[in-house]
């Protein structure tokens, strides 16, 4: 058996919360630490999830010998000059979604991984979870034949407290869709045909109520086998039992469709349609996510979801916004 790895969360907040409910599953392979700037909060959250110990800030971490690799898991506007921290300590790195703010700051990252040698895994766990495997493995089995049509919908009703520092596009990066829709843009790309031209359209917002951020998108794709491509996303629009949507993928010799969260998919090919339920153990991909981390860093290959993937990401967000025309109020 390998030795565990000794695993600093930077952040003691909500997605850290949901990380270690899944390290949980994972046994005692990843044995987990918690830092943040109030000493007593980093101290509760060890305690809950039975951590190996707690850092009153996050440059104590960073610093622990004993420490082989840290989650970066703040607001994104924090996650460039950690990163940097933790790599220049000689710390494996896996960063929370939207990873940089800017494609300059991805590059200097990436120099700086190469530079000491260290795994700097994204928090992309849509890729890892199991809709998303059936999907790509579908459409690399031709279960639909030539892709016509790709139709992704991620909507809902999900508005943020007044409080909230996703309103606050300095520390988020950018409006709901650059900070959680990149989640979707990632889906959309990673199935197997590239996206090769990008656009974006927004509706007028609404500032109404506490969440005051730009909360709906559409965007419009073409990929590299002349397939195209909509993903509607929005946190303004209700939606069936508060999140309950379909997405479809129409190929010439079939259609899939698929409940948006990964509850099913129905495959209708040549011969009878199948019921596929991808699975709900790892519904969200996390802790296949935090194993390629793992892998990753005791054999020194990079993960799946790497830099130069998300970099991909991030090229598509930066064209979808430079074909915003101005906000309409």
């Amino acid at each position: 058996m390998p030795q565990p790895l000794n695993l600093a969360f930077l952040g003691c907040g909500f997605i850290t919360r949901v990380h270690s409910r899944n390290l949980r599953r994972l046994g005692s392979d990843l044995v987990c630490h918690y830092a943040s700037r109030d000493k007593a909060k980093s101290a509760a959250f060890c305690a809950e999830f039975g951590g190996a110990g707690s850092y009153a800030d996050y440059e104590a971490a960073i610093r622990d010998p004993k420490i082989d690799a840290v989650v970066v898991a703040v607001p994104p506007r924090f996650h460039f000059h950690l990163t940097l921290e933790a790599l220049a300590a000689g710390k494996h790195v896996l960063v929370e979604k939207p990873a940089f703010l800017t494609m300059q700051e991805y590059e200097m990252v990436r120099e700086a991984r190469d530079r000491a040698g260290r795994v700097v895994m994204i928090g992309e766990n849509d890729h890892y979870k199991p809709l998303a495997v059936t999907l790509r493995r579908l459409l690399s089995e031709g279960a639909i034949g030539e892709m016509v049509f790709a139709h992704f919908t991620s909507i809902a009703r999900r508005l943020k407290t007044a409080d909230d520092w996703r309103n606050d596009e300095t520390m988020a990066g950018g409006d709901a869709f650059f900070e959680e829709g990149i989640h979707w843009l990632h889906i959309a790309g990673s199935l197997g045909p590239r996206i090769m031209a990008i656009h974006g359209y927004r509706p007028a917002p609404s500032r109404r109520g506490p969440d005051t951020r730009i909360k709906s998108m559409l965007v419009a794709f073409r990929y590299d086998n002349d397939a195209v491509g909509s993903l509607y996303y929005s946190r303004e629009i209700p939606s069936l039992f508060r999140g309950l949507r379909l997405s479809k993928l129409f190929g010439r010799r079939g259609i899939i469709t698929f409940e948006s969260n990964g509850l099913f998919v129905l495959a209708r090919g040549t011969g009878l349609p199948r019921v596929i339920l991808p699975g709900f153990r790892d519904i969200r991909g996390y802790q296949a996510m935090y194993r390629d981390f793992a892998s990753s860093i005791r054999t020194g290959t990079q993960p799946e979801m790497n830099l130069e993937r998300a970099i991909e990401d991030q090229r598509l967000m930066d064209q979808i916004y430079t074909t915003l025309g101005p906000i309409r109020q």
